[in-house]
C-alpha cells in the first residue's frame, strides 16, 4: 500500500508529526510518500534531512492522502485526491479541524489503515462556474463553499439569486455563500446558517450581512441550478473565492452558476464517532471554561 503525506509546513514545525506518522506507517509496511501541499516561501527553513516528493506525480498511484494541519490544508489537499479518486484523511494541527479525523495525539490509530479497518464517508461537492455572454471565466470545484464578497471598501454589493432561472431572492450586503453540507459547519455557519449533516446532499444559501430583513437562508435540493447576478459595481469590486482560494474579480455582467457535482470526496474515518458528538466536542466543549 502506498499513502502520500501532505504535512503544512507552517502547522507543522520540523514535520514533527508528520515524521512520527511515517514511522507508524512504515512500521505496517506502508510505502509512504513525503509531499508539501502547496508551494513554500523559498525564505522559509525546510529540514534538510527530509526528502520531499512532487505531490502530482505521487498520488497518481497511492490509494490514500493523508493532510497534516487545518481545515484550509485538507481542503486544499482534498482537490489532488478527489481528482485522483483516492480518499482523504485529516490530522488536526490547526484550531478548530472539524474535517480532520484524527488529532496529533491519536496518530496510533494509523495502524488500522493497512488493514483496511476504516470506512469512507462521502462528501459532496459544489461546481462553481463564471460566465459573461458565451464566454466561461472561471471553472473550480468546492468542498466547503464558494463566497462573493464585496471588497475592503465599505460599501454594500447588490446580489440577486435565483434557482433554476427563476428569482429567488435579492438584497443588498457584503455578500452571499453557497454551501455544502461540510460547509455548513464553516463561514456560513458563522454568518448565520444552519448547520446540515454531512450525509445531506443540500445546496445551502447564506447572505452575508445583508441590509433586508426577510433574507435569511434558503436551502434548495442538490438538482438545484443557483444563479447569482451582482448588480452595478462602478468602481466598487466584487470576489469569488471558491474553498478560501485566490479571489476571482467579477465584472458587470458576470453571472456565477453553482450546481452540485458530480465529483465527490472521500474521507477516511478510522474511529466510530458520531456527526454530533464531533459538533459538541468542537463548537460547545471547547468553549466552556
Amino acid at each position: 500500500m502506498k499513502v502520500v503525506m501532505t504535512p503544512n509546513p507552517y502547522r507543522d514545525k520540523q514535520f514533527r508529526v508528520a515524521e512520527q506518522a511515517q514511522s507508524i506507517l512504515e512500521a505496517e509496511g506502508v510505502t509512504v510518500r513525503m509531499c508539501l501541499p502547496f508551494e513554500v516561501d523559498k525564505s522559509y527553513p525546510l529540514p534538510s534531512g527530509i526528502h520531499f516528493y512532487d505531490l502530482k506525480k505521487e498520488i497518481r498511484d497511492a490509494q490514500m492522502l493523508i493532510c497534516f494541519g487545518g481545515d484550509g490544508t485538507i481542503l486544499h489537499a482534498s482537490k489532488f485526491a478527489t481528482a485522483n479518486h483516492i480518499p482523504v484523511l485529516g490530522v488536526n494541527i490547526g484550531t478548530m479541524g472539524f474535517i480532520a479525523e484524527l488529532e496529533s495525539s491519536e496518530l496510533e490509530l494509523l495502524k488500522k489503515i493497512p488493514s483496511g479497518d476504516y470506512t469512507l464517508e462521502p462528501r459532496s461537492m459544489l461546481d462553481v462556474k463564471v460566465t459573461n455572454g458565451t464566454q466561461q471565466l472561471f471553472h473550480e470545484t468546492a468542498l466547503n463553499d464558494a463566497v462573493i464578497t464585496k471588497g475592503a471598501i465599505a460599501r454594500v454589493i447588490q446580489i440577486g439569486i435565483s434557482c433554476d432561472g427563476v428569482d429567488a431572492t435579492a438584497f443588498s450586503g457584503d455578500g452571499v455563500i453557497v454551501c455544502t453540507a461540510t460547509g455548513s459547519t464553516a463561514y456560513s455557519m458563522s454568518a448565520g446558517g444552519p448547520i446540515m449533516e454531512p450525509s445531506a446532499k443540500n445546496l445551502l444559501i447564506t447572505p452575508i450581512c445583508a441590509h433586508a430583513m426577510l433574507a435569511k437562508s434558503i436551502v434548495v435540493g442538490p438538482q438545484r441550478v443557483i444563479g447569482i447576478r451582482t448588480g452595478k459595481i462602478g468602481r466598487h469590486n466584487a470576489f469569488l473565492s471558491v474553498d478560501g482560494g485566490r479571489a476571482f474579480r467579477l465584472s458587470p455582467g458576470d453571472i456565477t452558476t453553482i450546481t452540485s457535482s458530480s465529483q465527490i470526496t472521500q474521507l477516511v474515518r478510522l474511529k466510530d464517532t458520531s456527526f454530533f458528538e464531533i459538533l459538541n466536542h468542537k463548537f460547545i466543549d471547547r468553549q466552556r471554561y
